[in-house]
This record gives structure tokens, sequence and C-alpha cells, in this order.
């Protein structure tokens, strides 16, 4: 078995598609992860035979054993990405190569088989040949894709598994932010942790969102948006939000600080404005940032601007913070303007209307 294709693969027509009236209907005001496109990708590994079995068929229900390794042990892991419609009716991917490289890292470390890189891509091509109407056209709405990778096997027994499920799936979304965005309010979590070091905070692995749940409900509760999550050893070090990570901008110095990868998941969003704010002209620096020092230098005003990014959100700026010891503002509680350039020109980029220099996009008929 080679790279050049996906293995064994198999096209199933969807017997009855969603009508055309019906599909516009939903990418007029989609509701992100609630309803999904009419296929799916599936492809099975099973020690000894490697990765067999790609197929291409309808959406619908799995079946399972109850004794499957991931409804007890765990292992599983995902990617969110974005299929986004450019002006000329194209479709185009936003470095889906550095999403496959990451599925990869995190199958490592969750000791899963690894996918070869071609057939994640291959997959996305798939999906979106037959899928590709469900791609919605208004600003900054896009088809989000789920790969994700399950242990099937049927067993109990703490042990990696010997069968595992490799999957697609799609969901319309809307813009994150309707109107624009908004800055958050943020929590900060003394009593709960993402992950600590050797930890599987660098993986994107269930677990970890499910442990940001709880911490993730008491921000709601004190009117926050999103959960902060510091150092799991000294609990004084800002390590990232509940599903994003986190940029500190310094206008006056043009510097700004990022937390150092280890414990937190090198975000895709956070490396591609690694580069966008060093051609900006800024000097960028990943190192440990503590709580105190975020506090000190937004209430003195050396610190400028805060904000967060992600698949979904892009770059949101961040307005409040609160936690135990009372809150604080950064940059009068308002959107940064660097904050926004950064977006705009990420945004761009994304949706094809600016030259791509660094061959980040791939684009699709």
């Amino acid at each position: 078995m080679t790279t050049d294709g996906l293995p064994d693969l198999r096209r199933e027509p969807h017997p009855n598609p969603t009508p055309d009236a019906e599909r516009e209907a939903i990418l007029a005001d989609p509701v992100f992860g609630t309803v999904f496109t009419d296929h799916m990708f599936t492809m099975t590994w099973t020690e000894g035979r490697g990765w067999h079995s790609a197929t291409l068929k309808p959406f619908g229900p799995l079946t399972l054993s109850p004794a499957a390794a991931v409804l007890h042990y765990a292992q599983e892991i995902f990617e969110g990405l974005k299929a986004y419609r450019h002006e000329d009716g194209s479709l185009g991917l936003f470095r889906a190569e550095a999403n496959a490289h990451r599925l990869n890292i995190s199958a490592t470390r969750m000791a899963m088989p690894h996918l070869p890189e071609e057939w994640f891509l291959e997959s996305i091509r798939e999906l979106l040949a037959v899928d590709g109407n469900w791609v919605p056209s208004q600003d900054e709405a896009t088809l989000y894709l789920r790969p994700y990778m399950i242990a099937s096997e049927s067993f109990l027994g703490v042990r990696p598994a010997k069968e595992y499920l490799y999957l697609l799936i799609a969901s319309p979304a809307a813009a994150y932010f309707k109107g624009g965005p908004k800055p958050l309010t943020l929590w900060v979590s003394e009593e709960y942790n993402r992950a600590g070091p050797g930890g599987t905070g660098a993986a994107k692995a269930g677990g970890n969102y499910a442990a940001s749940l709880l911490p993730q409900s008491e921000a709601i509760d004190h009117g926050c948006d999103q959960v902060i999550f510091l150092d799991a050893v000294e609990y004084k070090y800002v390590d990232e939000l509940g599903g994003m990570n986190l940029f500190f901008a310094y206008e006056n110095e043009r510097v700004l600080y990022t937390p150092e990868l280890g414990t937190i998941l090198p975000g895709i969003t956070r490396d591609a404005i690694l580069t966008l704010a060093t051609e900006a002209g800024w000097e960028v620096r990943e190192a440990k940032y503590s709580i105190d020092r975020w506090r000190e230098d937004a209430e003195s005003g050396l610190l400028t601007e805060a904000f967060a990014c992600g698949t979904a959100a892009v770059i949101t700026p961040v307005g409040t913070v609160k936690g135990r010891k009372g809150a604080f503002t950064i940059g009068g509680g308002e959107a940064g303007k660097f904050t926004m350039q950064l977006r705009q020109t990420l945004l761009d980029l994304q949706y094809g209307r600016t030259e791509d220099t660094h061959g980040w996009i791939t684009t699709l008929g």
C-alpha cells in the first residue's frame, strides 16, 4: 500500500441529498455544529494491515461496540479547520497541511497510528467534491471541517487499541461574531488546570476540552466569556483559554508576547500570527507571561492590547480580566488597532482577497 491514493476508496452516493432550497435556507443563517453536510468520510486502521476501507458515504450514525476503547479510555484526537468561499467562487483551505501534521503530533502523544498527511488532505478533497455547495458565501461564513480519530477496538483493558477509525464531517458556520468582534471578558481559574508538564496539553485531544468544561462554567457564572488557565506548577503564568491562545501587545515597544509552547496547544492561527506580526515590524517573543505582569502592565498602560486567537473566532480582542483578586481592563476595554489590523490581514488571506505569499492557501475547484 502506498500514499499515492486513498486505500480501497469507495464512494457511496447519497440516496436522498438535501434539496437545494432547503440547503440554501440553512446556509442563509447557519448554526455552527448543529447541521451537517450530506456526506462524511471514514477510514479504518487495523494492526498488521494499516489503513484500509476508505469510504465517502452519507452522513449518519456510527456502529460501535459498547466496549469500544474510545468510550472507556478516551483514546481520541481531532482537528478543526475551515473551507472558505473565495470571490471567484472557488474554495480555499487555510494551512490544511499544518492541521494534517498536528493530527499526527497528537496521535503520537495518544499512542495512536499516524495518518499519511496526503490522505488527510485527500479526504477533505473527496468530501468537498460532493459537498462543496455547502460552503456559505456571506461575509466570514465558512464550512467548518472536523477530522478526528477514535479507538474503535472492542475490549476492556488499559493499552493502546489495535483498531482505529478516522472520520471527517462538516458543518456550515456563520460569522463567529455578528456585527464584528466584541472584546472578551475573561475569568482567571485559580483552582483548576487544563494541563501540566508531561501531560496532554499540546495534543488536540477531547479530554483536554472535557477538563475545561467545569472551569468554563465557573467563568460564565461570573459573567465572563471564557476561562484563563494558569500553569499547573506555580499557578502564576498564563497558559491559554479554554479553546484559544493568547497574545499581549506593547505598542510603544512594538513587542508582542505569547505564552511559550509545552503545555498549550500549538495553534495554527497562533503560528500564522507569529509570522504576520513579524512582517508588520513587531518583535515577537514566546515566553512565560505572568498574570501579575498582565495586571500591572494593563493598569499602568504599558500593555496596550491583548487578544485571543483560534480557528473559530480568528482573532478576538480581550477587554476585561476578572478573578478572585478583582478585575482590570486592557486598553480601556476596547478592541485595539493592531489586533484589528492583524485580524483583517488574516481574513483577507483566508478568503483569497490578498496575495498568498506564504503558500498557506490550498485552492480547490
